[in-house]
């Protein structure tokens, strides 16, 4: 595990740390760096560019002059595009330029600014924000002995200081982000990175390779413990008993077929029976055999002649 200094708010080292390996030590990966910057920078802009379409521009609607006669192009309407003062066509509409950006690139792209961050040197690890006071002058004071040519600089704590917030957000090139709305285009705007020793130890656990794997684990199991168990089949009501006791039972057995149903069985069979004798008639006849190639001799024999 990489080792970094632990320092207080005098800048003098107080102790070390270690850090993940797979946080702080990774790989640095150009290519998600820039596809995290890009999704970032895409999800913040307004998207609300308008251009006036044909029907929005102010004009009257009336046809200039007539179709025909007068030698000149036809038009219809003073607000066509092709006019000046007329509607865009095609123009740009409001719209949203998020998209959706996997949660492994996300992480990934996390790890390798904090990575980038640790090999320049460009991370400092702090002992712990404790401000007397929401003045400015003292955390500007605080920033010059840990750092003071940096001229930007990226602040990660959790949420709950107060005096923190007050303090710097009247700082130009400042910022104070919590840990779980850190971005890596934030690590890689500013020159220094400002952790302290609690936030390291966070995002070392939070970003880890396996830390959402070991998340869905873990609410698979405690669903799996929680799940209810397959319900008993059901035996059958008492009312539904006793509505099937109160049928009369039929006296023919199963096999037995009734005098009506056999009756419309025997005349569905005796249809298709002349069916069947109707459609042999029609192919013996000559009539089927004409235009077939078939002579006058094998027609005559089909006759029975």
């Amino acid at each position: 595990m990489a080792v970094v200094d632990v320092r207080n708010l005098q800048g003098k080292t107080v102790g070390q740390v270690e850090l993940a390996d797979a946080v702080f030590a990774a790989q640095v990966n150009p290519h998600l760096l820039h596809e995290a910057v890009r999704w970032f920078l895409a999800g913040e802009r307004a998207g609300t560019h308008k251009t006036k379409g044909r029907g929005e521009v102010s004009g009257s609607g009336r046809k200039l002059w007539r179709q025909k006669g007068t030698g000149r192009a036809r038009v219809g309407s003073i607000r066509s595009s092709i006019w000046r003062k007329g509607g865009t066509v095609h123009g740009p509409q409001p719209r949203s330029y998020a998209y959706h950006l996997p949660k492994k690139m996300v992480l990934g792209a996390l790890r390798s600014a904090l990575s980038a961050k640790l090999s320049d040197q460009k991370l400092t690890v702090i002992d712990g924000w404790k401000l007397d006071s929401h003045k400015t002058k003292e955390f500007r004071a605080a920033l010059t002995k840990l750092d003071g040519e940096t001229r930007t600089m990226l602040v990660v704590e959790g949420p709950g200081n107060r005096n923190l917030e007050l303090a710097s957000r009247n700082l130009q090139g400042v910022k104070v982000v919590a840990p779980a709305a850190l971005q890596a285009y934030d690590i890689l705007r500013h020159d220094r990175l400002l952790l302290s020793q609690d936030t390291a130890l966070h995002l070392g656990r939070s970003l880890g390779p396996g830390a959402a794997a070991t998340a869905e684990a873990a609410s698979h199991d405690g669903g799996a413990e929680t799940a209810p168990s397959a319900p008993a089949s059901k035996e059958p009501s008492k009312r539904r008993q006793s509505k099937a006791a109160s049928r009369p039972k039929s006296k023919l057995s199963p096999k037995a077929k009734s005098p009506a149903r056999a009756k419309s069985q025997g005349q569905k069979i005796k249809r298709a029976g002349k069916k069947h004798e109707y459609r042999r008639l029609q192919s013996d006849s000559p009539a089927h055999y004409h235009g077939k190639g078939i002579g006058r001799e094998r027609d005559a024999a089909h006759r029975g002649l």
